[in-house]
């Protein structure tokens, strides 16, 4: 107790330091982590996929294509019985954990799984499809809708989707299928408005929804795209396993608060250590002793003699 009473400043200002480190470190460490996990996903689904023999995919592309076939004609499916939802949650399911494909976004560096549905689960890490709109295989008419968080500390998912602009491109990737999207249309709509999702004759739309304002949520961003060619063919190129750029962020904004940390602990050190060399000299001249005197005098009484 007499230790940590003397050194209690030093044992607070490492304790402030070590929560000040976690809170600068906690957003980039989890958003690795999650970019890390989603990473291991795409790799896992591309594995599975690959895994298909031909049979197997053509069987998989027949369902995908009658449940797209089948929403044209009765139109979006916006509630669902228990039956539709199982039968939708089967389809395109070729790992058995729910992702369906993945979504690269380049002009903001995003590539992530796209499970089915908008579970906030599945939101809180990845992006879902909102169910009962036409699944990401293409077709005419048809549109698919995904949905993603942004502003989350623990991901960015769709955090800088506002920065897309007409014009812009991305890619769904289904299977060994790529499909290319080009942003036409970008709107701000209210949460319950489902005008701009619905199909469209002769057109194949995949529409890309997030909350805004930014922070405030009470709107929904939608990024609108037409299907275009792909001048590049089918995409095989998987995220990295290992996506290690962002932790090392965290090292360089703590740098800063471990050098003040430093500083104040020479300081205090400092200051204790001319405390306890100006009592001994007070007590020393108040006993009339030298420091070799109480040295030997304290040896003495140790040893008892």
């Amino acid at each position: 107790m007499t230790w940590i009473k003397k050194h209690l400043t030093t044992l607070l200002l490492v304790l402030i330091a070590l929560v000040g480190l976690g809170l600068i470190a906690y957003p980039t460490f989890s958003d690795w982590w999650n970019s890390f996990h989603q990473s291991r996903a795409v790799a896992s689904y591309a594995g599975a996929v690959a895994q298909l023999d031909k049979e197997e995919y053509d069987a998989v592309i027949r369902e995908a294509e009658a449940y797209n076939q089948k929403l044209a004609k009765s139109g979006m499916l916006w509630k669902m019985d228990e039956e539709q939802e199982e039968e939708y949650k089967s389809v395109l399911d070729v790992t058995g954990n729910g992702i369906m494909g993945y979504i690269d976004i380049p002009k903001i560096h995003v590539q992530l799984p796209i499970y089915h549905g908008t579970e906030e689960k599945i939101l809180q890490v990845a992006i879902g499809h909102l169910a009962g709109t036409s699944l990401p295989v293409g077709g005419i008419p048809s549109h698919c809708v995904v949905s993603g968080h942004r502003g989350l500390p623990s991901a960015r998912l769709f955090t800088d989707l506002d920065k897309l602009v007409e014009g812009d491109t991305w890619t769904i990737n289904v299977l060994d299928r790529t499909l290319t999207y080009e942003a036409d249309q970008i709107r701000v709509v209210e949460p319950e408005d489902l005008s701009e999702l619905q199909m469209k004759e002769n057109q194949e739309y995949c529409t890309l929804v997030t909350c805004t304002p930014y922070g405030i949520n009470t709107h929904r961003l939608l990024v609108r795209g037409h299907r275009i060619e792909n001048a590049q063919g089918d995409a095989d190129v998987v995220a990295d396993a290992l996506q290690i750029e962002p932790v090392y962020i965290a090292p360089f904004a703590a740098v800063p608060l471990l050098i003040l940390l430093f500083i104040l602990l020479m300081v205090s050190t400092g200051k204790e250590k001319a405390d306890r060399k100006a009592k001994e000299k007070a007590f020393l001249h108040y006993a009339g002793m030298t420091k070799q005197e109480l040295e030997d005098k304290e040896l003495l009484e140790d040893r008892h003699l």
